[in-house]
């Protein structure tokens, strides 16, 4: 089977000192990374777990809405109950998206210049 891939390479990779890493933890390419994934990672997590907070205090406080028959057997409690489901695997899937639109060649720019000791 053949592969276009090149043979890895026998040389040593370029470990970076200290003092590269404190320099691009300093540079404003590594700040715009930070930004990128705090701005999506933040609002998305805070919305999350006041959504799963709220069906918590339903469950807690308004039981007899929770209990209402929506069709069958199947009540309010459970359709929120799956909709909690759904969502986790939503926002997974859109951080996936995003990542690898917005962070990974940002990441990806940062890493092949620190391993090429540029």
């Amino acid at each position: 089977m053949a592969t276009d891939a090149p043979p890895p390479s026998k040389a040593e990779p370029h470990l970076p000192s200290t003092a590269e890493f404190v320099e691009v933890q300093e540079s404003a390419e590594f700040g715009e990374l930070r930004r990128a994934h705090r701005s999506f990672a933040f609002p998305l997590t805070i919305g999350f777990i006041s959504w799963y907070l709220l069906y918590v205090l339903l469950s807690i406080y308004a039981d007899d809405f929770m209990g209402t028959k929506l069709f069958g057997n199947f009540n309010v409690a459970f359709v929120l109950g799956l909709a909690q489901f759904l969502t986790t695997f939503l926002i997974a899937w859109w951080y996936e998206r995003h990542s690898s639109s917005k962070l990974d060649p940002k990441a990806e720019a940062i890493k092949s210049r620190m391993e090429g000791g540029a």
